[in-house]
């Protein structure tokens, strides 16, 4: 219910806010201080400019309309039904579960009907009356069968590359059964918290070796089998004897191997791995998405801050380094993890090569537990926040993606070959190949307001900020198109191909997912205070407010509804803040009735096509949560706030169940606030002792469907 049952401790003070609502601990451990260092993107990339004069707002509108009619027809072949019994590539054979979709059915009606919760500071998930809330699973669980009990003052390595992981972030619940009663939870561990894992804690530079390799068993991904509640909207883990799929994947074990056109390329060799095709490890995995052929993506994002040596570094080997955040000046940079003294191998200077092996959108196969994750280098390499797949309807997978970093860009990748619908053993090892090659694209916008664009984000007198886009070639045909860069250059320095083309900056481009109702393409834009001051890339229309502290959502409408297209049109459709700020748009719905909402993370969709929203680093003063907003019909825009998280923590996931009777958030860090530790614990959750991230559940009290 949406009473507290415990409230933030008052003994830590006030929280050190950066320039978003983060605290300074998250910022240290979360992206190494990023925000405290130079824009790694110093590009001087211009825009196609004002199209006012070419396009007409009429027609712009009119294509815009058509398209989305036309992309109702491509969501439907998005989302195919899963159904194989077969072998993955790498892996022996195995009896795949029976589903229809990994996609929720549509409920009806598709009003939000829950009441909005009040921003609040509650050390707890606050959720709507009517609704209830369970944790699912936290850190140090147990996932391998035969972990051993989690004990805070006795940790290892080797306990707990079987426990689950500490900070949780993407969130996927796959259905193993057709009665809906049994699912497979799919999440990321992205970054450790040393202050808040070991008691007594000593310093980074105090920690022994094996509690670094702690930290880097608890970094990675966990597989976890559930069950249902009786006939409720609660998940748990599987009672013991049951857990065939139960997997940690670590950076510290884990093999992982690289395909693509960049594998084997002199730019990832390294003298423990001279074939270039074999990396230990996954490291700051973010969101991901789950394909249409049942499997996992997972993206590396701020990977830069475990690397240490690259002040060695000269001439282009350097301004690469610089261009991905890699610290070329200090050896150990503010946020050093130093995890070098338990592995050479993050030590640049050593081995210069090792940081290109990170940075790509990963693939796990969760129903093949002894198959080894790729990296995908035909994607791309950059901060990946995750990427999330549709089939187009010429039958190519198509991957959307954002690069997690303030004036990024915005990337599609468009695959060679066509996915298989058959259920046969072949079309499954047909489609794990999907993602190994294909066109990599990187956005490039134009405007049609660009003269009035003030940067106070004032609407412009067409009543929206608007315009068109297209998706420009980095690799074609296996071919760079980039004048001056090989194809494994652009691939594994994509960052530098995007900058070399004109691509468009972004305001942190993070989850990037495609509406299986529409077929429109949704973009979590989460914040940017670095926009707007001299030198720096100025407010234009699709990044419309300087000092951008609270973030907004960018929608994408492909020509045609066609997901292969090189042209878009697009839209922004929510502004966030604080309702009564004049600076905030929602789908022009009256903000009297409007939750506040601060910097969106990731984003979900139920089975009505309603838009979920979480947020990472609320810069209004109150905790993170997850929000819902209609896309369509009368209360389009009416956004309202479902549940908050702990002191102190990230609302990650989000995933609605297929069934649409459960939601699911990861929460990540909970009371990480400066000053904090395992003694002096700045939020208890879960269990009223210190903090431990972890998976959270809510649902109805009365079974119906969640929201509407």
């Amino acid at each position: 219910m949406q009473e507290p049952t415990r409230r933030h401790l008052p003994f830590i003070g006030t929280a050190k806010v950066t320039h978003s609502g983060r605290d300074r601990m998250t910022c240290l451990y979360r992206c190494g201080n990023a925000c405290d260092h130079p824009v790694p993107n110093q590009s001087d990339n211009e825009y196609f400019g004002d199209l006012v004069n070419s396009v007409s707002r009429r027609g712009l509108m009119r294509g815009a309309l058509a398209i989305g009619l036309a992309g109702t027809g491509v969501a439907a072949a998005g989302v195919p039904a899963f159904a194989a019994p077969g072998a993955a590539a790498g892996g022996t054979d195995v009896e795949l579960p029976e589903v229809d979709t990994f996609a929720a059915k549509s409920p009806e009606p598709s009003q939000l009907t829950f009441k909005a919760v009040t921003p609040n500071q509650v050390d707890g998930i606050v959720v709507p009356n009517g609704y209830e809330h369970a944790v699912v699973i936290k850190w140090g669980d147990e996932v391998v069968p035969g972990a051993p009990r989690f004990n805070v003052a006795k940790q290892s390595a080797e306990a707990q590359s079987k426990q689950f992981g500490y900070n949780n972030d993407f969130v996927a619940v796959l259905p193993l059964d057709r009665r809906g009663d049994q699912a497979l939870l799919v999440c990321n561990h992205e970054y450790t918290n040393e202050d808040l894992m070991f008691p007594g804690f000593p310093g980074i530079d105090g920690l022994s070796v094996e509690q670094l390799r702690v930290a880097m068993a608890a970094h990675g991904m966990s597989i976890v089998e559930l069950e249902r509640v009786g006939d409720t909207g609660r998940w748990v883990p599987v009672s013991k004897g049951r857990r065939r799929y139960n997997r940690r994947v670590t950076a510290l074990a884990t093999h992982f191997t690289v395909d693509g056109p960049a594998a084997g390329s002199a730019l990832l060799k390294t003298k423990a791995d001279p074939s270039g095709r074999d990396v230990i490890g996954t490291l700051n995995n973010c969101a991901g998405g789950v394909t249409p052929w049942g499997t996992i993506l997972s993206g590396e994002e701020n990977f830069n801050q475990y690397f240490v040596g690259a002040e060695t570094s000269t001439g282009v080997d350097k301004d690469r380094f610089n261009r991905y955040g890699i610290d070329t000046v200090n050896h150990y940079p503010s946020g050093s993890r130093k995890w070098d003294r338990a592995d050479e191998r993050f030590d640049l200077s050593k081995h210069p090569n090792e940081a290109n092996r990170f940075g790509w959108i990963v693939e796990i196969d969760p129903f093949t537990p002894d198959s080894a994750p790729r990296k995908h280098t035909a994607l791309g390499r950059v901060k990946h926040e995750g990427a999330n797949v549709v089939i187009a309807g010429n039958g190519k997978a198509v991957a959307y993606m954002g690069d997690d970093e303030r004036f990024d860009y915005l990337y599609k990748f468009v695959s060679d070959k066509k996915f298989d619908s058959g259920k046969s053993s072949s079309a499954r090892r047909h489609n794990l190949t999907l993602l190994e090659s294909g066109t990599l694209y990187v956005a490039k916008l134009g405007f049609t307001s660009a003269a009035e664009i003030d940067g106070s984000g004032k609407l412009p007198t067409d009543g929206a900020f608007n315009g068109t886009g297209t998706w420009v070639p980095l690799v074609k045909d296996g071919q760079s198109q980039v004048p001056g860069m090989t194809t494994a250059e652009v691939l594994v320095f994509t960052r530098l191909a995007g900058d070399a083309v004109g691509a468009t900056k972004m305001d942190r481009p993070e989850d990037v997912e495609p509406n299986p109702k529409t077929g429109k393409i949704y973009v979590a834009l989460t914040n940017n205070t670095a926009r707007g001051p001299a030198g720096k890339a100025p407010a234009d229309e699709a990044n419309p407010r300087t000092n951008n502290k609270h973030g907004h959502i960018f929608e994408i409408t492909e020509d045609n509804g066609d997901h292969t297209a090189t042209t878009f049109t697009w839209t922004i459709p929510i502004v966030c803040g604080d309702p009564k700020d004049p600076a905030t748009y929602f789908m022009g719905f009256d903000k009297t009735k409007v939750s506040p909402i601060s910097c969106p993370d990731n984003v979900a969709f139920d089975g009505a096509g309603n838009l979920w929203i979480a947020t990472d680093g609320n810069a209004l003063g109150t905790n993170d949560g997850l929000f819902a907003v209609p896309l369509e019909g009368p209360e389009k825009g009416r956004l309202k706030q479902f549940l908050t998280v702990p002191y102190g923590a990230e609302t990650c996931g989000p995933w609605i169940h297929a069934d649409n009777r459960s939601a699911f958030v990861a929460v990540q860090h909970p009371g990480e606030i400066s000053g904090a530790s395992i003694e002096n614990p700045a939020s208890n959750w879960p269990d009223g002792d210190f903090a431990k991230p972890g998976i959270a559940v809510a649902w109805r009290v009365d079974g119906r469907n969640i929201g509407v």
